[in-house]
C-alpha cells in the first residue's frame, strides 16, 4: 500500500459522508486520521450539530461495525464492557459482550456517565482489550471511539479526568453551519435522511493494511525536533498547571503521518504539525486559574506556542 492509496481511501469516505454532513470536511477528514492512527475522538460541541450522524456516516462507509452507547448517570461499567451471565442449562457463566465490541463505538454525552463507567473506556481505549471477571479478552480491530459532549452544559456531568482526555488523540468542534450550507441541509431532507441511502464505499479490511502504510511516512529530523520543542514549550509556559505528556508528542507525531497520507504525500511538512497541534494538544493541557480569569485559554497558547517555535534549521524548505 502507497500514500496515494490512503488518499484514495480518505477521499472515498470524506465525499460518501459529505452526502450527509454538508460542510464539515475538516472533522470528517480529522476523524479519519485518527482512524489510521489507531486513536480517538472527541467530538465537543452544542447539540444538534452532526456529532452522532458524522460516526454513523463514517462507520456505514467504512462498512465497519458501530454501536450507540448513550451515557447517563446510572450507566455502569459492565454497560459498557459485558458481563458474565450463568447460563442454567450448561451450569456455566457465559459472556456477553458489551458494546465497546465493536469497530466504532459512539459514546455519546460522555461526561454524563460517572467517574467509574468513564474508566471502564480507559483500557478499552489504551490497550484495545477488556478486562471482566479476571479475564481479557482482545477487542475488534480496527477499534476506535467516537465521544461526544456539551461544552456549555455542566449540570448533571462528570468532567472527563486529565487520564481519561489524554487518550483521545483528537479533540475536534464540528461548529454550525454557514448560511449556504444550511440551506443545502434542508434541501437534502426534504423527502427522506440522506443516511438511509449511503452505502459502504471501501473495504473494511484495508484499514489494518493502511494504518501499516503510515509508518512509512517520512518524518524529517528537523520536523521530529519542531515537535519536540512545541511540546517542551508547554511545560516551560507560565499560564500552565499541566503541560502535554509523551503520549502528546507521539500523538501529534503519528497524526501529521496520516495528515501527509491522506494528502497524498509520503513526508510530512511543518505546517501539518502546525495545522494539527491545536486538535492534539488543547485538551491535554490545563491553564491556571489565575490565567483563566485573565482570559487565557488552551487554545490562544497552543496557537501562540506554534506561531512563535521556530524550527532548528531556519528556512522551512530544509524541513522539507
Amino acid at each position: 500500500m502507497t500514500t496515494t492509496s490512503v488518499e484514495t481511501f480518505a477521499q472515498a469516505v470524506s465525499e460518501n459522508v459529505a452526502r450527509v454532513i454538508v460542510g464539515k470536511d475538516e472533522p470528517v477528514t480529522l476523524a479519519i486520521v485518527a482512524l489510521l492512527c489507531g486513536g480517538h475522538v472527541l467530538l465537543e460541541d452544542v447539540p444538534g450539530v452532526g456529532k452522532t450522524m458524522m460516526a454513523r456516516a463514517v462507520a456505514i462507509s467504512l462498512g465497519c461495525s458501530f454501536k450507540r452507547l448513550q451515557c447517563t448517570p446510572d450507566l455502569l461499567p459492565n454497560d459498557v464492557t459485558g458481563v458474565s451471565v450463568f447460563n442454567q442449562k450448561t451450569q456455566d457463566f457465559e459472556f456477553r459482550a458489551g458494546p465497546a465490541f465493536v469497530n466504532i463505538l459512539l459514546a455519546d454525552e460522555v461526561n454524563r456517565a460517572t467517574p467509574r463507567t468513564q474508566s471502564s473506556l480507559l483500557e478499552a481505549m489504551g490497550e484495545r482489550q477488556v478486562t471482566v471477571d479476571g479475564v481479557t479478552r482482545a477487542l475488534p480491530q480496527p477499534f476506535m471511539v467516537l465521544a461526544t459532549q456539551n461544552p456549555i452544559e455542566y449540570e448533571g456531568t462528570f468532567p472527563l479526568p486529565e487520564a481519561q482526555l489524554d487518550r483521545f488523540l483528537l479533540r475536534v468542534e464540528m461548529g454550525y453551519p454557514t448560511q449556504d450550507e444550511e440551506e443545502q441541509i434542508l434541501v437534502n431532507l426534504r423527502r427522506e435522511h440522506p443516511i438511509d441511502v449511503i452505502g459502504q464505499v471501501v473495504d473494511p479490511e484495508q484499514i489494518p493494511v493502511l494504518q501499516r502504510a503510515i509508518w512509512d511516512v517520512n518524518v524529517d529530523e528537523t520536523v521530529r525536533a519542531y515537535i519536540v520543542r512545541l511540546v517542551q514549550g508547554t511545560r516551560q509556559h507560565p499560564d500552565l498547571a499541566l503541560s502535554v505528556s509523551p503520549r502528546g508528542s507521539l500523538g501529534l507525531y503519528k497524526a501529521a503521518q496520516a495528515l501527509a497520507a491522506v494528502r497524498g504525500r509520503d513526508y510530512v511538512l511543518p505546517d501539518d504539525i502546525k495545522y494539527l497541534a491545536p486538535f492534539v494538544l488543547c485538551h491535554r493541557v490545563i491553564v491556571k486559574a489565575e490565567s483563566a480569569l485573565r482570559n487565557r485559554t488552551a487554545r490562544d497558547i497552543v496557537n501562540r506556542l506554534v506561531e512563535t517555535t521556530m524550527l532548528d534549521v531556519g528556512e522551512l524548505e530544509q524541513a522539507r
